[in-house]
């Protein structure tokens, strides 16, 4: 129970039940890719709201911020929907 980093009794029983085994994964990578995804999310948000409000951005910018965006998420989703069946094992 240690080891795995669980504090509650009744959680790893009911783990160890069920399953039979506590599957323990480091995400700190996922957690840092999470992060970068979010603040590009945040930066075309910003762009979005500086080209409503000014309507001073060339169309070539915006779909550059698009492929960007979609070439970030892209490999990210793969990775978490990976990592979700392995958790669900």
């Amino acid at each position: 129970m240690a080891q795995a980093g669980i504090r509650n009794m009744g959680a790893y029983m009911r783990k160890m039940a069920l399953c039979g085994y506590v599957l323990q994964i480091d995400l700190a990578p996922v957690r840092e890719l999470v992060s970068l995804q979010r603040r590009c999310s945040n930066n075309l948000n910003q762009v979005a709201i500086h080209a409503n409000t000014y309507g001073g951005i060339y169309p070539e910018e915006i779909s550059a911020l698009q492929r960007d965006y979609s070439a970030l998420w892209g490999p990210l989703s793969d990775l978490l929907k990976q990592l979700s069946a392995l958790v669900e094992l």
